[in-house]
């Protein structure tokens, strides 16, 4: 099995790089549409997270970069979703990696 585009941009953002890719899919749009650049950035306190926030995360064992749609517990928990109100799932702050910072050129 090879190594995802998402593999390689947690990769950077572990090291505390920024990293730019362009997505495929339209979960997201009209947020972010398919092919747009984005950037996403290392988050230095989860703690400060928000709905609406779209980060860079697994949901089992999946990588996507969706929606915060919902945190519960003070960050304890985060509902990812994607822009349609479609539910991934609940996620713990281990699992979120980057927060996309932004979106087009």
């Amino acid at each position: 099995m090879g190594t995802s585009w998402a593999d390689h941009a947690i990769a950077a953002l572990n090291r505390g790089e920024n990293i730019t890719i362009r997505p495929r899919g339209n979960s997201m749009t009209p947020r972010i549409k398919s092919g747009d650049p984005i950037t996403i950035s290392p988050i230095e306190d989860k703690a400060r997270l928000k709905k609406g926030d779209i980060v860079l995360c697994k949901v089992g064992g999946r990588k996507f970069c969706h929606l915060i749609s919902a945190i519960e517990g003070d960050g304890v928990r985060f509902q990812i979703s994607n822009n349609h109100g479609h539910v991934n799932g609940w996620v713990g702050p281990g699992c979120i990696y980057g927060k996309v910072t932004r979106v087009g050129k």
